[in-house]
C-alpha cells in the first residue's frame, strides 16, 4: 500500500512539472465583427511543439486553427469539436507541423458569442510548449 501511495505521489508531481513547461506566447482581443484573426509570435516563444488556446474573457467558439511555420508550411485543424470556450477554458493541444521550424503565426477562425452591447469582447491567450525529449 505504501508503494502505491508513493507511486501516485510521483505521478502527480510529474504531471505538475509538465504543466510548468507551458508558456504564454501571444494573445488576441477577439472582435465581434471579425471571424478570422492572425496572431503573430515573436522571439524564442516561436520554437514550440504544441499550442493551445485559452479564453480569459468573454465567449467564443473556435471553428478552425491554422499553424503557419517560418518556411511557409501550414497545418490546419478543425476545431469545431472543441465546443464553446468561456472564461478559464482551454482548447485541446494542437501539434505544430514541423518541430524543427519556428512558428510564424496562428490563424484563428471563430464565431463570437453574445452581443456587442451586452458582452465584453472575448480575449484569448495562446500557450505553447516545447517537448522535453527534443
Amino acid at each position: 500500500m505504501r508503494y502505491l501511495l508513493l507511486f501516485v505521489f510521483f505521478i502527480s508531481m510529474s504531471g505538475y512539472s509538465q504543466d510548468e513547461s507551458w508558456k504564454k506566447v501571444g494573445e488576441k482581443l477577439v472582435a465581434f465583427k471579425s471571424e478570422k484573426d492572425n496572431v503573430q509570435l515573436t522571439g524564442n516563444e516561436r520554437n514550440i511543439d504544441k499550442i493551445k488556446i485559452k479564453c480569459v474573457q468573454g465567449t467564443l467558439q473556435l471553428k478552425k486553427v491554422t499553424i503557419v511555420m517560418d518556411n511557409g508550411e501550414k497545418k490546419e485543424y478543425d476545431a469545431r469539436g472543441i465546443g464553446i470556450l468561456t472564461k478559464g477554458m482551454s482548447s485541446s493541444n494542437f501539434a505544430v507541423p514541423n518541430k524543427n521550424e519556428k512558428v510564424k503565426r496562428l490563424e484563428l477562425e471563430y464565431d463570437s458569442k453574445g452581443a456587442m452591447v451586452v458582452n465584453k469582447r472575448a480575449k484569448v491567450e495562446i500557450w505553447g510548449k516545447k517537448d522535453k525529449d527534443d
